[in-house]
């Protein structure tokens, strides 16, 4: 779906469920008021005895201390600060972290024809389409985005594991680290230290790449698996498998950042959520929120939508939020109704 059917579709939600939905009010401070809550906004309070944060994990880039190191000459930016190439200085640019966000920003600003160098760490690869199908349709249709949060054997790690290197595209291409390559990005593992005003970077990038098409590789078998058992198989094409990631001769292991020849850092490592409104010590050291399948911990009354694996593996899927919100709610009616 494009942006704006995605805002069509939530405007039309709205008017079909008839809630009373207040646009441009942000929400400054949630604090405990009795058996409640009390709301505060910037367009008023809202008394209430049970509150659900769907504000989503993705408020605020998560940028490593590194970039305290970094010369005053070398601009560095968020993607929440990017908007396109032209407005990045002239020169080489170091794209930080090879998940979606990296590998998107990494492919256009190579096309800008700006020199780029990619710093990749783990990551999740995966083929746009598979078999003739979009990919998330297999991960729908096979069962994959169904597993549940209390059947997965490390959940912490489930929950911190990078987002797919996939962009959505109308011819549906797949962007993995061998389509950079082809663009003429440049490959180098994953930023481990600054010393001396140079950038150090961790070598190993063979055992990197061979991990995460390993990961794939079992993935596409679970998809043929589930074709052959559901007796669907004759309705795709042939079993695919991808070439390996292409590592590079030699890669660079350091950086001299006053050089000159990097002009500018993306840091594309990720995100986290912004709970600094949230009045309430349910919060853990890491930021956060304490809870079990969407119940919030220690605040009863107060719960969340749209976390990683919340409930399921599609948690944070406008798609896949539907079967947890049916479950939080139904335990949310029965809280008010005690």
């Amino acid at each position: 779906m494009t942006v704006p059917e995605v805002t069509e579709f939530i405007e039309r939600f709205a008017a079909a469920t008839r809630a009373p939905v207040r646009t441009g009010a942000n929400v400054t401070s949630v604090r405990r008021a009795g058996d409640g809550y009390q709301v505060t906004t910037t367009r008023g309070e809202i008394a209430c005895r049970a509150v659900v944060i769907a504000s989503g994990a993705c408020n605020k880039p998560s940028v490593p201390p590194l970039r305290d190191a970094v010369p005053a000459s070398v601009e560095q930016l968020t993607p929440f600060d990017y908007r396109d190439p032209a407005k990045l200085p002239d020169g080489g640019v170091l794209v930080v972290g090879a998940s979606a966000t990296g590998v998107q920003l990494a492919a256009e600003i190579s096309r800008s024809g700006r020199p780029v160098t990619l710093s990749v760490g783990e990551h999740v690869r995966l083929p746009r389409t598979y078999r003739g199908r979009d990919v998330l349709w297999w991960m729908d249709a096979s069962g994959v985005w169904d597993q549940r949060y209390d059947e997965v054997e490390d959940l912490t790690r489930a929950r911190r594991l990078p987002s797919p290197q996939l962009v959505g595209t109308p011819e549906r291409i797949t962007l993995d680290l061998n389509a950079l390559t082809s663009l003429g990005v440049e490959l180098a593992g994953r930023w481990a230290a600054v010393r001396d005003g140079r950038a150090l970077f961790s070598g190993g990038l063979r055992n990197v790449f061979s991990l995460a098409d390993l990961k794939m590789n079992r993935l596409l078998d679970t998809f043929d698996e589930w074709a052959l058992t559901s007796g669907r198989d004759a309705e795709f094409g042939a079993p695919e498998r991808f070439a390996p990631t292409r590592a590079p001769q030699t890669s660079r292991l350091q950086i001299d950042l006053g050089s000159g020849e990097f002009r500018a850092i993306v840091w594309a490592t990720g995100f986290r959520p912004d709970y600094g409104w949230l009045d309430l010590p349910v919060v853990n050291a890491k930021g956060q929120l304490r809870h079990e399948g969407g119940v919030v911990a220690g605040s009863p009354g107060l719960y969340a939508l749209g976390l990683p694996v919340l409930r399921r593996r599609k948690s944070t899927f406008i798609y896949g939020i539907e079967d947890d919100a049916r479950e939080v709610t139904e335990h949310l009616a029965g809280y008010l109704e005690t």
